[in-house]
């Protein structure tokens, strides 16, 4: 990724983290005021589309949650292929640490949250809910800090967020999805190949691939599968390079949509789906709502199981001799960043509405509080940690 490029990428998302920090104080009080009742009617007022024999209808959340995210998760395929092709994705070396650390990061969380959680059946569902980070949230809190945190520290925590996206993607797929339609998938999957077809005819014209995109976000929703993972399927079918009509010189399609997307995704999809799924009535809430099974899963998962697994496997690897700590970085700053990762918020609220989607309204609670406590406080410790650690002057006199 060219300089430029990644300072305007680490700007804006940033800068959205703070917009999500407002979207979600926001959420706080309207929830926990005269304004809650009208809160929750407007999340819940029905939306319908209709054309013709076919018919969506639905709450106005899970319009957030199933049609906003879908452009959210658009983004993030788009960020990944061209990671892959040619961004820090693309080069061993580089991906050695993020991809460990990822994976520390994924699985320590998840076993926490299953040994809080193993003797509840429904409850053992949130399982995935602890392991995300929210790449906005945690770049917020860096652009807080300014010159203290080096940008190597940046580098590296971007790309361990992106392979998270990754990790989520999966999980979605492969464990959020039931009661598959399978007419409804045939008819995805003929879209999809619609969608190769014109990436291999070399088409560029991008309205042509949302149009197929928007159809197969349609027949996804149907399937059973969850609807957002359209917009990774579409990203995916976007050309990287190509040539438009009446062009001279070859462009690309694909940075062209996710520069176009970037913005609106920042600064509108993420703050309107924290707004929509952050607000958490404090009013009744005794001890056993603060300390059940799912609340301290997700808190210990995110607070303890991320700083362990993120920390834990970068430590093991560079000790194994197979990567070098980022430029001009200690191990004080990798333990910041570690705890950092916890900030799950977005990711983990949304991966949750899929957990507990059939689930009462208990467990929806329990675990906002869980994701929004055990957030700040990954916030505070982490922003401590990084403001208190000194450069290493050792690394930066070597270059």
């Amino acid at each position: 990724m060219p300089a430029s490029r990644l300072k305007e990428f680490l700007k804006l998302e940033s800068s959205a983290g703070i917009i999500l920090m407002l979207a979600t104080v926001a959420a706080l009080i309207v929830s926990n005021t005269a304004l809650n009742s009208f809160y929750a009617q407007i999340l819940d007022t029905r939306v319908a589309l209709i054309f013709g024999a076919l018919e969506l209808d639905k709450p106005l959340l899970l319009w957030i949650n199933d049609g906003l995210m879908a452009i959210f998760f658009l983004l993030i395929g788009l960020e990944l292929k061209r990671e892959v092709m040619e961004g820090q994705l693309s080069s061993k070396q580089q991906l050695i640490l993020p991809l460990v650390a990822a994976i520390g990061g994924f699985v320590v969380p998840a076993f926490i949250y299953f040994l809080f959680n193993r003797h509840d059946p429904m409850a053992i569902n949130g399982w995935a809910i602890p392991s995300a980070t929210d790449i906005a949230f945690a770049l917020g809190v860096l652009a807080l800090l300014g010159s203290r945190v080096p940008l190597s520290l940046k580098i590296f925590l971007t790309t361990l967020a992106i392979i998270d996206d990754l990790a989520a993607i999966m999980v979605i797929a492969v464990f959020y999805s039931s009661d598959l339609a399978v007419a409804s998938i045939v008819f995805a999957a003929i879209g999809l190949a619609v969608l190769v077809i014109l990436n291999v005819s070399g088409v560029t014209n991008r309205v042509a691939y949302l149009l197929v995109g928007i159809a197969i976000w349609v027949c996804v929703l149907k399937s059973g599968i969850h609807a957002t993972l359209a917009g990774v399927l579409l990203a995916f079918a976007i050309p990287m390079r190509g040539k438009a009509k009446g062009q001279e010189e070859s462009h690309s399609p694909l940075k062209e949509m996710e520069h176009n997307l970037h913005p609106w995704v920042a600064y509108m999809v993420l703050p309107i789906f924290a707004f929509a799924n952050a607000g958490v009535n404090l009013e009744g809430i005794n001890m056993d709502g603060l300390f059940n099974s799912v609340t301290l899963g997700i808190f210990f998962g995110l607070v303890v199981g991320k700083t362990v697994g993120v920390f834990g496997f970068s430590w093991a690897s560079v000790k194994l001799g197979w990567v070098s700590l980022p430029e001009g970085t200690n191990w004080q700053h990798m333990l910041g960043i570690a705890v950092l990762t916890g900030i799950g918020f977005t990711m983990s609220l949304f991966i949750a509405s899929l957990a507990f989607e059939h689930g009462s309204f208990d467990y929806l609670q329990a675990t906002r509080i869980g994701v929004l406590a055990g957030s700040v406080c990954a916030a505070i410790i982490g922003a401590a940690l990084l403001i208190t650690a000194k450069p290493n002057t050792k690394v930066e006199n070597r270059q």
